[in-house]
Order: C-alpha cells, then sequence, then structure tokens
C-alpha cells in the first residue's frame, strides 16, 4: 500500500489518529477523548476521525487501527479489552458499514512491534516482543517482519499469565524479599488472580507502592520521587518484571525486547532488568536486548497504519 495511510490508536482514554506519509511523516495528527462505558459512541468517534483524516490528505486512504484486545475471524467478535465496553461486540464489521472495506485492525501491542520493527528501536531484528507498560500490560510478536498474532488471536498477551515465583522466591535479597511478602493477592478484570498485569501495569505499580508505604502516589510521581520508598518500591517492581520476561525468553527466546506504555519511562528498567533476569533463564548466557520504544506513545498508531504493507 503506498500514498498516505490511516493508523488509529484506540484507546481506553483516548483515540488518537494520524496521517503517514510515504517516508513515515506524519502528515495530520488528531486526539480526542474516549467515549468510555458507550460502544456505538465509540464507533462514531472512530467513524468521524477517518473522515476527518482523508479530507486532510484529499483522498481515501487505507486505516489501521489498534485496539486494546483483539479480534477473532472465527466469531467476528472482539475479546479481552480492558476497555471492556468493546468485548464481544463487532467491531471490525461495524467500522467496515461506515468506513468501508478498508480497514485492518489488530491489538495495541502489536502495532508497537509492528512500528518499532519497521522503524523504530528494533529495525533489523528478526525477533522482536513488544511490551507495553502502560493501563495495562501487553504484548506484540514480530518474526521476520510479520506479526506472529496466533489461532487464538493472543499472540504475546504475557500479562494474563500468573506472576512467576510470587512470594516464594529464596533467591530474592531479603529486603526485597520482605517487601514482596506484604504483597495482597489481586484480582484482575480478566477473571484471574495475580495476573503480571496487577503488578506491572502503571496501577498496580501504584497499589504496589501504597501496599508497602500507605502512600498514593501514580507511577509517574513514582518513577520521579527520590525517595528511599520510592526507590524500594521501584528495586521491587524491576525485579518482578525480570522473572516475568524471563519466562518469555524460556518460550520464545526473542532477539530485542522494546518497551512502550507510561511506566516504560521509567530509565532504570533498561540497565537493571537484564541484570537480574539470568537466574530465571535457560541458558548460561543472555544476550537478549531490552530498549525503549524509538517512537515512546506514538508507536502504537504508527504500528496501527503499518497493518497495511508497502
Amino acid at each position: 500500500m503506498t500514498g498516505p495511510r490511516i493508523g488509529i490508536d484506540l484507546g481506553g482514554t483516548k483515540i488518537e489518529g494520524v496521517v503517514l506519509g510515504d517516508r513515515g511523516d506524519v502528515l495530520h495528527r488528531r486526539r480526542i477523548d474516549t467515549p468510555r462505558n458507550d460502544y456505538v459512541a465509540t464507533v462514531a468517534a472512530v467513524a468521524e476521525m477517518v473522515s476527518e483524516m482523508d479530507a486532510s490528505v484529499g483522498k481515501r486512504c487505507s486505516v489501521g487501527i489498534g485496539t486494546p484486545g483483539a479480534w477473532r475471524a472465527d466469531t467476528g467478535a472482539m475479546q479481552n479489552c480492558n476497555s471492556t465496553w468493546l468485548n464481544g461486540k463487532p467491531l471490525l464489521h461495524d467500522l467496515v458499514v461506515r468506513i468501508g472495506d478498508r480497514v485492518r485492525m489488530a491489538n495495541d501491542a502489536n502495532c508497537l512491534a509492528l512500528s518499532e520493527a519497521h522503524d523504530g528501536a528494533a529495525v533489523g531484528v528478526r525477533c522482536v516482543f513488544a511490551v507495553i507498560l502502560g493501563t495495562g500490560v501487553g504484548g506484540g510478536i514480530v518474526v521476520d517482519g510479520r506479526l506472529l498474532e496466533g489461532r487464538n488471536a493472543i499472540g504475546g498477551e504475557w500479562g494474563h499469565t500468573p506472576l512467576p515465583y510470587l512470594r516464594c522466591d529464596d533467591r530474592l535479597p531479603r529486603r526485597i524479599a520482605m517487601l514482596e511478602g506484604q504483597l495482597r493477592s489481586r484480582a484482575c478484570y480478566c477473571g484471574r488472580r495475580d495476573c503480571i498485569e496487577t503488578y506491572l501495569s502503571g496501577p498496580g505499580l501504584a497499589t504496589t507502592h501504597a501496599e508497602l508505604w500507605q502512600e498514593r502516589l501514580d507511577g509517574t510521581a513514582i518513577a520521579a520521587a527520590t525517595s528511599d520508598n520510592a526507590r524500594l518500591t521501584i528495586e521491587l517492581y524491576v525485579h518482578l518484571l525480570a522473572r516475568s520476561l524471563a519466562q518469555v525468553i524460556n518460550v520464545l527466546d526473542p532477539d530485542t525486547f522494546v518497551v512502550g506504555g507510561g511506566v516504560s519511562q521509567i530509565g532504570s528498567l533498561y540497565e537493571r532488568t537484564p541484570a537480574l533476569w539470568q537466574p530465571y533463564v535457560f541458558s548460561a548466557k543472555v544476550t537478549t536486548r531490552i530498549v525503549p520504544a524509538q517512537f515512546g506513545a506514538a508507536s502504537g498508531v504508527r504500528g496501527a497504519a503499518r497493518l497495511w504493507p508497502d
């Protein structure tokens, strides 16, 4: 697909759209609030944004949409969306009715992976695992430049597996083990308990800090704080992250982790995590890289535009 292409990032709190030119340059950008808990209004908002994007470049463009969940081809319905008003809905069908048969959709983490493998932090890398550490925790896989979505449309969904070794890891430093022992079991919106998402998402990080220190801060404030309490919260978080990513290495063995989402702004993740995951990986040496997404918060919407290949 050549010429301008539209990418839409359908998030839980905002909908962002861009028109990308042939060289990846942004020709037009728009962001609006998501009509939360209103499926019909959400479909209308996406359709109206696409219409505006078309008008901005004077032509009908291809449309790629990154969603906070997955569309299943066999049922035609959305699943596993933390924007729960989308679950069970025929989103692709309803958008095709409004926009025309020029729409492709993929999970937002898949879009992140595609963007960073195409022209971001993982250019030239054979196997990329994109990690979203934001409102939720997601993952996307690109192998040889192509998305690996899986038979059940859940490829990369590591955020809804149990956090490994929770409160039972005798390899932890004593202080970190004591802190981890104070964490309470957590229910996840998916119906399970102690999913990785409940600890490694931005809200999960805030919950950890509140449980440890009875201080309510969001993830950004915790990362910026200079107190010993905040430092220990981040150190515990990195331990949890390292052994969670180690399980991905054991199964997929990617060349590179590319990290996006609000928590990805914590700079110590990229130095500390590889230093801590070795004991949990079934290999004497681990050379997997972990890097921040080059395009940051824009990676998802850029990757959505790339759902139509060149």
